[in-house]
């Protein structure tokens, strides 16, 4: 097994890793109220003006709880400001033109064929991701889709009425029938459970 780094060089598209989902939207929930959605900082702000610790946010497009800067609780609490985060170091890449340098694993034998593409191992791993993109899309989308889903409800409603039922109309992907099973929860937590469920069909 042969491992590089892999730097990507000139670029003519962003290569943005992952699935497909907006990856920049976050959404607030106090118990089960949502408090706010949007971007990071959007709902950070909200976060610090409801000055309560019992607040989870949730990353829209993985449906997993983060964590804010630790630094801003103090301001949570209402014992004033946030510091203003630190600059991150610059790293390898382009990173304002959305390029991440990321460390990727193959065997020789890949390397070798990479090395022989036109344009070299960045252009043609990028070919290739965009190929992949175009035929499995759908599925790739569906799956993150129901995945975000799944975490988000695990999280937040795995005591509630036809939960497990929601969660097996959720992968047989039975868009009616997990609109019967949640329709009677909380409505900020059905709503928001059904916009990640279906995301794949927003655009």
């Amino acid at each position: 097994m042969q491992v590089k780094i892999f730097y990507p060089d000139d670029i003519d598209f962003c290569f943005y890793p992952g699935n497909n989902i907006d990856m920049g939207t976050y959404t607030a929930f106090e118990g089960h109220r949502r408090l706010a959605s949007g971007p990071l900082e959007d709902v950070t702000r909200a976060v610090q003006q409801a000055g309560s610790e019992g607040v989870f946010v949730y990353e829209d497009s993985s449906g997993r709880v983060v964590d804010l800067d630790p630094r801003l609780r103090p301001a949570i609490a209402g014992r004033g400001p946030a510091p203003l985060a630190e600059e991150p170091a610059r790293g390898r890449g382009r990173p304002k033109l959305g390029v991440i340098a990321r460390e990727v694993t193959l065997l020789p034998r890949h390397w070798d064929w990479l090395s022989t593409q036109p344009g070299g191992a960045s252009v043609a791993l990028r070919k290739l991701v965009e190929e992949a993109r175009r035929t499995r899309g759908d599925a790739d989308r569906r799956r993150a889709a129901q995945e975000s889903a799944y975490r988000f409800m695990s999280s937040i409603a795995g005591d509630f009425p036809g939960f497990e039922e929601a969660l097996r109309a959720l992968f047989a992907y039975d868009r009616r029938r997990f609109g019967e099973l949640v329709a009677g929860w909380p409505e900020d937590v059905r709503d928001h459970a059904i916009k990640l469920a279906f995301a794949d069909l927003e655009a």
